[in-house]
């Protein structure tokens, strides 16, 4: 005999809802139609190769470079001895040290050509001769002064000729290099053979070891 049983024609012993909890039919309500599903997390994407030994991975650095100590032999007017560069072996004047740290000389342009100039401290050798530099105004010359100006020329082919292809220097650095060379050599010629030493180049004869002379 079933559960469900018919008390008269058209009327059954159990109601509707109650078969359909003595089924189980309840448990298969609300399903099909689109499914909520949630959301996958982003996997992480492997690379087909293995890393290499040797890949650099950033330090975590708090270091923040500051401008070089100036030496103490190096002061205001010392003349200094270029030991690198263009004008190696050339005297110059030292004006002043500049944001970076690089120093600012001068030869000056007039006597032994070399202009208003940066360079590292640690090619020069510091002399014990001094130019009193009290009179040359320098405060408005700093890094920026010397930044690079771009080509002129005029097209690829020129680029390589003679006339176009020159050191660019601006009008500023020109403007600015006759009032401190006026005011250096004013200071010189105060010194008897001071012209003449910082004209003449310097150099090293056989025999003589920079470590035991005294400058």
């Amino acid at each position: 005999m079933s559960q469900q049983s018919e008390i008269a024609r058209g009327i059954n012993r159990l109601s509707r809802s109650k078969m359909i909890k003595l089924k189980g039919r309840f448990k298969h309500f609300g399903k099909g139609g689109q499914k909520k599903t949630k959301a996958e997390e982003p996997k992480e994407q492997l690379s087909r190769w293995y890393p290499a030994e040797d890949t650099h991975k950033p330090y975590n650095r708090n270091f923040k470079p500051k401008p070089a100590k100036l030496r103490k032999s190096i002061t205001p007017g010392t003349v200094l001895i270029v030991l690198s560069g263009r004008f190696r072996g050339k005297r110059v004047v030292f004006l002043k040290q500049l944001a970076s740290g690089l120093l600012l000389v001068s030869g000056p342009y007039s006597i032994n050509g070399v202009p208003l100039r940066r360079l590292n401290q640690s090619f020069v050798i510091a002399t014990s001769t001094k130019v009193n530099v009290d009179g040359v105004d320098v405060s408005a010359i700093n890094d920026d002064f010397f930044a690079r100006q771009p080509d002129a020329a005029p097209s690829r082919e020129e680029e390589f000729s003679k006339a176009t292809h020159k050191a660019i220097v601006s009008d500023a650095r020109k403007a600015a290099q006759g009032p401190v060379d006026a005011a250096l050599e004013k200071a010189i010629d105060g010194t008897p053979l001071l012209r003449e030493y910082l004209k003449a180049k310097f150099s090293l004869r056989t025999g003589q070891y920079p470590h035991a002379l005294r400058f």
